[in-house]
């Protein structure tokens, strides 16, 4: 995959934008490598994922070469089939779904520019650390377009709706701070890959089982009344409690060992 690298390592898959010379902007060939890459990531033993970019930013958002392209082509026809996500999703929003969707916890690593597809990649991630020299942006208004990388599915999970419709209307950058307060982002780290691989190799050590459990039951409080959550939260627990994940857990907590999931 040219435009993206895959490393997995001691469980954790390191996933880096590589196109760091044109400022990691999204073109054809790095939107199928991410979605590629998540599908990798997806049939692999990671137990958690980091995205980051190389060179000085995240993403600068997509190559405006690949929006000109589309000019004089049918859109409807273009955009509208759900080719991806098993008929919930188009080839764009793929990019942030396939990260969101993924059954283990994902960090995005975020430094310099994170814009508009960027920004929406980045929203795909469970948990975001951004470094303070981070730039955040809504841009597709730049370009009178709207989010269409998943982003009005992921950005009313974290922001208040005043807030998103700032963001959009605007396409103004804001800085990390701003984006912690608003919201946006987890925290800010002065070396944000540095805190991303840290917890990284924190929730790697948990058990597996569990934490596919508990990102699918968070899934589930953010979609279902609550009584249906109840439910679901009690049958979680019930297929965990005392099975040989949780039993080697207790082992490992009582004789101050690192627990082992081979």
């Amino acid at each position: 995959m040219a435009r993206v690298s895959l490393e997995i390592k001691d469980h954790i898959a390191l996933v880096v934008l590589t196109r760091a010379e044109k400022k990691n902007a999204m073109d054809d060939e790095m939107i199928d490598a991410l979605i590629a890459a998540a599908g990798e990531v997806a049939a692999s033993k990671a137990r958690v994922v980091i995205l980051s970019g190389a060179g000085d930013c995240f993403c600068a958002g997509i190559d405006i070469s690949g929006l000109t392209k589309m000019i004089g082509q049918d859109m409807e026809a273009l955009i509208l089939p759900r080719s991806h996500g098993d008929g919930t999703t188009n080839r764009w929003q793929e990019v942030a779904m396939a990260w969101h969707r993924l059954e283990v916890p994902v960090i995005a690593a975020l430094h310099g520019a994170v814009f508009g597809a960027g920004m929406q990649l980045a929203l795909g991630a469970d948990i975001r650390i951004a470094g303070p020299d981070a730039q955040l942006a809504v841009m597709e208004m730049k370009w009178g377009i709207v989010p269409d990388m998943g982003g009005m599915v992921l950005l009313p999970r974290l922001v208040r709706e005043d807030v998103m419709k700032r963001l959009i209307y605007t396409a103004e950058p804001i800085t990390a701070k701003q984006a912690a307060a608003w919201g946006l982002v987890t925290e800010v780290a002065d070396d944000p890959m540095l805190a991303a691989t840290k917890l990284a190799e924190k929730i790697a050590l948990k058990g597996p089982n569990a934490i596919k459990a508990a990102k699918a039951l968070c899934e589930k409080a953010y979609r279902l009344p609550p009584e249906d959550v109840l439910l679901a939260e009690a049958r979680t627990q019930a297929s965990l409690l005392g099975k040989p994940e949780q039993m080697e857990i207790i082992a490992a907590q009582f004789a101050k060992r690192a627990p082992n999931f081979e």
